[in-house]
This record gives structure tokens, C-alpha cells and sequence, in this order.
């Protein structure tokens, strides 16, 4: 009784307040206290406990949009100087059995546009299948062509892409570094937009904005296309801006190669090694720049689990990541806001788990919920969850009508599908942040691609495709526990939860059925589709 009278007392006081509303806030508030059993108590206080933290990370998205809009006379475009005379740059080109996108990449790569005298292009072949021969052909063939471009190849794959990166160091004569994956086109223009940002002696890396040549190819890629625009407009825009650490992406950027070397060079500990280095960079005072201006063209995943697979090694390698550095962020002496974004940063991936768990607790929960009053549920639920979920849609909308002013709207289509996609994730990255947390080591799983980019092109090596075990079944069951907590929710006329329900049933569904169906529709490439040993018109 004296909780309820010290609220009571508390509530008298503001003005405006009538003796009506209070008396049915305190009624409807206190009503599961009094009559709440053990097992209730049991679902209620973890249900809660997950929403809230939920909801802090969905604040931490309109954070950084405001950071965003605060700052954004602090875009980065033109450098303060430029160089009188161009410093050597290294193009490093880490590759893995993509037989299928090599030879697009070395046709953009000595395509740039830099004096060759000051160029050196490394391609760091760690494949184990085809693509060697049909790497080591181009690269001679572009050499004899006059290209300074040289071929390395490993067996061993120690460290993978991070071991690629340091072995090809060893005979890097470029006083900075570019790096390109296998999927990357980057324009003619690309060197000289960046190279003369490192006039400035405390800069050690800078970032471009991925776009996407085959963003159109089908509504998964439109999909994942949105997604990345949010990561490379708002997160990276927003920590820049405002002087709060970031990273680097691992691809379409440059690096100072003292600032490589100084922050003790690329290892191999944790599957994010470019988020591992960005890090230790930045603690060691090296000044990062992001270029949203400058745009380099990528292939999005155009299946299912390749997609998954990319996604399940983000969510590891970052929680890797910071395990790693979050102790040397906290004990340094970077700002407190610093330290605070550091840590929603590096953390994010948890939100993974603690959606598992609400999928586990959503509907007993609802049901308690619900004999208690659906009074509660409005104002103490809804709040949480529009906090938790709707905030992703507010911070994706905002990406794209950033980049497409005049077209954006057209992303409120798939507003909700990203919503479900992201709740579909659940499975396999609370899987790999699990395995991040204890400990559990695993290979750097490559993204696969196919030189896929209009609608007609189709895929067809299938010997490339991963398969998922089990997860794509949990995700189906998953889903159809859903499907009966929607059944529940309009049985019980509590209809204003049935759409955000709908948004697991969906999502789960769609990432079950499209894993265990990908390839069934989709036709095989001729096999004279990848198959040219050099690119047309060498």
C-alpha cells in the first residue's frame, strides 16, 4: 500500500490532472501488482527487461539521426589541400574463389585513373578452385598490357582475408593503401578523390559510400540495398560529423600505411579485422574522414543465404570486436560520448538474443497482459515496442530520402518487409553472437557472388551455395508460433497488436522458405555466361 500512495501523492500534484484519470492510472497500473502470481511475475519482469533494452538501442537510432542533422555543415567534401606532387598508392585486391567477378574487378581497377609510375595493384589469391587460373591469366595479360600488376597467391589461408591483407604488406611499396573486395567497381575517378584528403598528416583512413549495381535485381536486393544506405548515410554521416569513432568497412576505402603499421597492422582475432584495426587506429589519435559523396558501386547478395551467411559474420566479428576493444575504449582517455557510442556500437548485435527472447515471451505475455487491462497495454507496451521496432523504420526512411530526394517515397513499399527481414535475422545471428560470447571460433565465410546485376541474369553456381541445417526449419516454426499469437490477438479483439505480429510471421516465413527454396526457379547460367578468360576489349 505504500508504493501506491507515494504514486498517488506524486500524481496529485501537477495541475490539469483530474481525480478520474488518476484514479484509473493507479488502477489499471497496480492492478497485475496485486494480483500477479509467481509464474506471472516469472514471464512479466524478463518481458519487460527485454523491451526496455530493446527500446535503447531503437533511441540510439534516433540519436544518430539527430547527430546527423546537428552536424551536417560538417559534411566532408573537398579536401583542405592537395598534394603538389602525387604520393605512391598500393591497390590491394583480396580474393576468394570468385572466379565470377574477378574479371570485372581488375577491368575497373586499371581503369583508375593514376599515374602508373606511383601505382602498384596486388591481387591476394587465396582460391582454391578455378579462379586461380583464370586470375593469374588476367593479371598477365593486363602486366603485359603494361598494368603494374602483380599476382599473389596462398595455400595456407592463415588469417584469411586479414592474413591476405598483412602478407601482401610485406611487398607493398605504397606509401598508402586502397583496398577493393572481389565485387567492387570502383570509378575511373576514385584515387585522385581521395588521395589528397591525406594532406593532412593526422589522417590515417578514409571511407566511400557503398552504392549498388544491382540494387533492382529483385526485392531482397532493394531490400538490402536500404539497409546499407542506413549504415553508410546516417551511421557513419552521424559518428563523423561529430567526432565519434567509426569504422572502416573493409573495401572501397584508403589507408596511411604508418597508420596500418602504428596501430599494431591487420589481425586475424576476430572476424571483423577491419572494425578490430579502425579501432585500434582511432585509440593511437589517427584522424578518420568519411566521403559520403564518394560513391563505389558493389554486388548485393542475390541469394537468401548468401545474404544471411554476410550478415551472421558482421554480428559475430562485431561482438568479437568488442569484447576485444570495448576494455581499451573504456579505460582510454576518449570523451565520455565517445565511450557511450562505442559501446551502442559495438554491442548492437545483442539486440539479436533479446529478440529471440521476446519471440519466446510475446505471447504469454500478451495473454497476462491482457487480463490485466488493455489500458496498460497502450501506454506502457505500445510506447516500448514503437521505441524498439518503429525507430528502424524512421532511420532507414530518413537514408533514403537523403539520397533520393525526390524519389524516396517509394521505400514506405518496403518499410515493412525490412522490418521483417530484420526480424527473420534472428535465428542465425543470435547463433553467431552466441558463439561470439563464448568464445567459439570460425572460418571468415565468404559472401559469394555471382556477376549478377539486371533481371535477366540468373544464377548458377551452385556450388557455392551454403546450406543452413536446421535454421531455416526453426525459422518456419518460429513463424507459425507467430501465426498463432495473431490468431490469439484477433480472437481477443486486441487488434492494434495484429500488425506489428505480423511483422514476425512474415519475417520469419520469408527467411525459412526463401533459404530452403533458393535455386528451385532460378535457371542456370550458360556456360559461356563466365566462362572469357580476359575482358572484352583488352
Amino acid at each position: 500500500m505504500f508504493l501506491r500512495a507515494d504514486v498517488g501523492s506524486l500524481l496529485s500534484g501537477p495541475k490539469g490532472i483530474g481525480p478520474y484519470i488518476r484514479q484509473h492510472f493507479l488502477d489499471t497500473t497496480f492492478r497485475g501488482l496485486y494480483h500477479a502470481n509467481g509464474f506471472d511475475l516469472a514471464l512479466l519482469i524478463p518481458y519487460f527487461v527485454v523491451l526496455i533494452l530493446l527500446a535503447g538501442y531503437g533511441v540510439h537510432r534516433y540519436i544518430l539521426v539527430y547527430l546527423y542533422y546537428k552536424h551536417r555543415q560538417k559534411r566532408t567534401t573537398a579536401p583542405a589541400a592537395i598534394f603538389s606532387e602525387l604520393p605512391r598508392i598500393t591497390v590491394q585486391l583480396p580474393i576468394f574463389n570468385e572466379q565470377y567477378v574477378v574479371e570485372r574487378l581488375l577491368d575497373a581497377i586499371c581503369r583508375l585513373d593514376y599515374p602508373s609510375d606511383k601505382l602498384d595493384i596486388q591481387v591476394l589469391d587465396d582460391s582454391t578452385d578455378e579462379t586461380v587460373d583464370v586470375a593469374r591469366g588476367l593479371v598477365e595479360r593486363y602486366a603485359a598490357l603494361g598494368h603494374p600488376v602483380t599476382y599473389h597467391h596462398r595455400t595456407n589461408r592463415e588469417g584469411f582475408k586479414a592474413g591476405a591483407l598483412a602478407e601482401g604488406l610485406k611487398t607493398a611499396k605504397g606509401e598508402f593503401v586502397a583496398i577493393f573486395d572481389a565485387d567492387f567497381t570502383p570509378p575511373e575517378d576514385f584515387l585522385l578523390r581521395v588521395i589528397h584528403h591525406f594532406t593532412d598528416p593526422k589522417v590515417g583512413m578514409v571511407q566511400t559510400r557503398w552504392t549498388h549495381i544491382n540494387r533492382n535485381y529483385s526485392f531482397l536486393t532493394e531490400v538490402e540495398a536500404i539497409l546499407l544506405d542506413g549504415h553508410f548515410v546516417l551511421e557513419h554521416s552521424g559518428r563523423a560529423r561529430t567526432g565519434l569513432f567509426f569504422n572502416f568497412n573493409g573495401t572501397a576505402g584508403m589507408w596511411r600505411r604508418s597508420a596500418i603499421d602504428g596501430a599494431g597492422g591487420w589481425q586475424h582475432d576476430t572476424l571483423t579485422e577491419d572494425t578490430d584495426l579502425s579501432y585500434r587506429a582511432q585509440l593511437k589519435g589517427w584522424k578518420f574522414i568519411y566521403l559520403q559523396d564518394v560513391e563505389c558501386p558493389a554486388e548485393l547478395p542475390v541469394e537468401m543465404t548468401a545474404f544471411k551467411t554476410q550478415q551472421a559474420r558482421w554480428a559475430k566479428g562485431l561482438i568479437q570486436t568488442g569484447k576485444k576493444i570495448l576494455p581499451r575504449v573504456l579505460r582510454s582517455d576518449a570523451p565520455l560520448h565517445t565511450k557511450v557510442e562505442a559501446w551502442y556500437h559495438l554491442t548492437a548485435n545483442i539486440s539479436y538474443p533479446l529478440m529471440i527472447m521476446l519471440s519466446v515471451l510475446l505471447l504469454p505475455a500478451m495473454i497476462i497482459r491482457f487480463y490485466q487491462g488493455w489500458f496498460q497495454m497502450l501506454y506502457i507496451d505500445l510506447p516500448l515496442f514503437m521505441a524498439s521496432t518503429f525507430s528502424i523504420s524512421s532511420f532507414y526512411l530518413v537514408s533514403q530520402r537523403e539520397l533520393f530526394p525526390r524519389r524516396w517515397p517509394r521505400a514506405l513499399v518496403y518499410l515493412p518487409f525490412l522490418m521483417a527481414l530484420g526480424i527473420g535475422l534472428t535465428v542465425t545471428n543470435t547463433k553467431a553472437v552466441i558463439e561470439a560470447l563464448i568464445g567459439k571460433q570460425s572460418a571468415f565465410a565468404r559472401t559469394p557472388k555471382y556477376s549478377v546485376v539486371s533481371r535477366q541474369d540468373k544464377v548458377g553456381a551452385t556450388k557455392y551455395r551454403r546450406r543452413l541445417g536446421w535454421v531455416p526449419w526453426l525459422e518456419i516454426l518460429i513463424g507459425s508460433y507467430f501465426a498463432l499469437t495473431v490468431y490469439y490477438a484477433i480472437d481477443n479483439e486486441n487488434y492494434i497488436t495484429v500488425p506489428f505480429l505480423m511483422l514476425f510471421v512474415v519475417g520469419y516465413w520469408y527467411t525459412g522458405l526463401m533459404s530452403l527454396l533458393q535455386g528451385r526457379f532460378s535457371g542456370r547460367v550458360s556456360a559461356t555466361a563466365h566462362s572469357k578468360p580476359f575482358p572484352v576489349g583488352v
